[in-house]
């Protein structure tokens, strides 16, 4: 199956809510792993309640903010879009998605990323057979 890594510096927001939304809406067709080059102690607690309202999923029941020595070889990257110089980690397809991050920002903007990634993840999904072009289900 074709594993996915969504990056961003801290591993704490935008990533782990990715990590969150692939499992429970691309989980058919791809792995979800996020990672970062620094962690924090804890996913960020805003993203943690609200996914938990929006979807019902408790990131904090499988997921802790991780390094990248710490995720397996993967064939698909996608930056979060941290403004900064992202590492090199070998993948097949690479993207970036420019999201902003929503910590210290209102719920509103808040879950204007959370959909905005669901999006993203989805289509991601739909795009998975042409950029890889098999049927590794």
């Amino acid at each position: 199956m074709v594993k996915v890594a969504f990056i961003c510096v801290h591993n704490s927001c935008r990533s782990q809510i990715a990590e969150a939304l692939g499992r429970r809406l691309a989980g058919d067709v791809f792995e979800s792993y996020s990672a970062g080059t620094e962690t924090k102690p804890q996913i960020n607690q805003d993203a943690v309640r609200l996914m938990k309202q929006l979807y019902g999923i408790d990131m904090e029941e499988i997921q802790r903010s991780k390094l990248l020595s710490e995720i397996p070889p993967v064939d698909i990257v996608v930056t979060m879009g941290c403004n900064v110089a992202c590492p090199s980690l070998p993948c097949k397809h690479r993207e970036n998605w420019g999201l902003d991050d929503p910590t210290g920002k209102s719920d509103e903007e808040f879950v204007k990323v959370i959909r905005q990634i669901e999006r993203n993840i989805l289509s991601l999904k739909e795009r998975r057979n042409a950029l890889f072009c098999q049927d590794t289900v």
